[in-house]
């Protein structure tokens, strides 16, 4: 039996001084909420030892909120549901439908990583055997815990807490959690944003402004330093980064969040060969799970904007072209280096850390010709980020490679808010308070004293700490 303790504490579990692995306790007197359960995403051996043991608390939690189905939000709850979690998981009906193909699709990542590494180095005594951290049944445990809940209908996790989902304009189902509360006697209000998307990214809708008054805003940082290029120049800018690859005779291979970015792609995509601005070569989706995930936008119109819902009406395709190639089988995927002459392969994962994409990276780095295309944000040790860096050697499957093909990072493709759509965004919300999140500190640290010098208290959670509403 826990002890009662009246008043509002919030614990940044994950995501604090970092972008990966977000987790944060809602304690309402004794009642427990997790939002947002994702996995840490960095060094190896640090993100197996944090992945496969949660916190204590949250096992404890009596119910989860997920702002969206990133793995780096969503990712661990296989791991919280196995290990003891009784509640349930209160989410939209997108973020619910993807996670039932994205969490399938990272316990089969992490089981068929496994089985070739350890194959791999089965004649080396000091080899220590990987083991998942978690299963396919895991994932499937977990999904059977999901609820839907619509935006903007208010429910009640657990009793006193009352929680709004707004959308947040990051991916396809993404939300803001508002979260209205009676502390101490007196009406308070608490805002998760999530992670917050760019006003006028094409397919999905712009951000919610949430309502006010605001108590506490949590919001993500995670580009809190840097200003996007134009969305206005996404095109121009891909065609020119493949075109020139074209020239060369090489493959454009792009690590591609199989939610959001892929679909972005390939709308972009499809628009530049019908407008004659690239020639048309093949384009591959090598990524079943990008296959599955484009299935379900396409049963979410709910969730776009006005101009992708009347493109929708009058040509009823988005995400299809000639010369598109969808690639299921391992075998499909393995021919794709065979084929001569330039192509784009989009691949997952979207860091770099596992999937398809490094059997692309493995054979394609080498070459001077090829190119490789950034475009989404990569944290830290990864090697989507070390690719982004343009190190001169990385290592794939524990193999130093030259890095000699050409290196691109197009921003403009970002699903996150930049510095001033984040600052715009919480100035409009006038939180009496403000923690940021979901950012490292060189990001974090000079938007904290920017947001300070426009009259806000803000600071950066630190892993672990602890704060009240007392004074917010």
């Amino acid at each position: 039996m826990r002890a009662r303790d009246d008043g509002v504490r919030l614990t940044f579990l994950g995501a604090a001084r970092e972008v990966t692995g977000s987790m944060l306790l809602l304690e309402v007197g004794d009642r427990r909420v997790v939002i947002d359960c994702g996995m840490f995403q960095g060094r190896r051996a640090e993100s197996r030892q944090r992945n496969r043991h949660l916190p204590r608390v949250a096992l404890d939690a009596d119910a989860v909120i997920l702002t969206h189905s990133h793995i780096d939000h969503s990712g661990s709850l296989p791991v919280l549901v196995r290990d003891g979690f009784a509640g349930v998981v209160h989410t939209t009906s997108a973020t619910r439908d993807l996670c039932a193909y994205m969490l399938r699709d990272a316990a089969r990542i992490q089981e068929a990583d496994a089985e070739y590494l350890n194959r791999k180095h089965a004649d080396d005594p000091s080899w220590e055997p990987i083991v998942p951290i978690y299963t396919e049944d895991d994932a499937l445990a977990a999904l059977d815990r999901f609820v839907a809940v619509p935006y903007h209908r208010r429910f009640e996790p657990v009793p006193g807490v009352s929680v709004t989902l707004l959308d947040a304009g990051h991916i396809l189902g993404s939300a803001q959690v508002v979260i209205d509360v009676v502390d101490r006697g007196a009406p308070r209000r608490v805002v998760v944003s999530g992670d917050l998307g760019r006003p006028g990214l094409p397919i999905i809708r712009d951000p919610e402004t949430p309502p006010r008054p605001i108590d506490l805003l949590v919001m993500e940082s995670t580009y809190g330093n840097r200003v996007h290029a134009p969305i206005a120049g996404m095109h121009d800018d891909l065609a020119r980064v493949i075109g020139a690859t074209i020239e060369r005779g090489g493959k454009v291979v792009i690590p591609a969040f199989a939610v959001g970015r892929t679909q972005e792609l390939l709308v972009a995509l499809g628009e530049l060969f019908r407008t004659g601005a690239l020639p048309r070569i093949p384009v591959y989706i090598d990524s079943p799970l990008a296959i599955d995930v484009t299935t379900v936008f396409q049963l979410h119109p709910e969730c776009f904007d006005a101009p992708t819902r009347r493109r929708l009406d009058e040509d009823g395709e988005l995400f299809r072209f000639a010369g598109l190639h969808v690639t299921r089988t391992r075998e499909e995927s393995m021919a794709i280096n065979a084929q001569g002459g330039p192509a784009v392969i989009l691949a997952g994962s979207g860091m770099a850390e596992g999937g398809r994409v490094l059997h692309h990276l493995r054979n394609l780095v080498g070459d001077p010709r090829n190119t490789v295309l950034i475009v989404g944000f990569m944290a830290q040790h990864t090697l989507g980020r070390r690719l982004a860096e343009r190190r001169p050697r990385v290592k794939i499957w524990g193999v130093e490679r030259d890095l000699l093909a050409e290196v691109q990072v197009l921003d403009a493709f970002s699903a996150h808010a930049d510095r001033d759509d984040l600052i715009a965004y919480a100035t409009t919300a006038e939180p009496r308070r403000l923690i940021l999140v979901h950012g490292e500190p060189e990001e974090q640290d000079p938007l904290v004293a920017t947001l300070t010098g426009r009259g806000l208290r803000a600071h950066a959670a630190e892993r672990g700490e602890t704060v009240t509403l007392d004074g917010a």
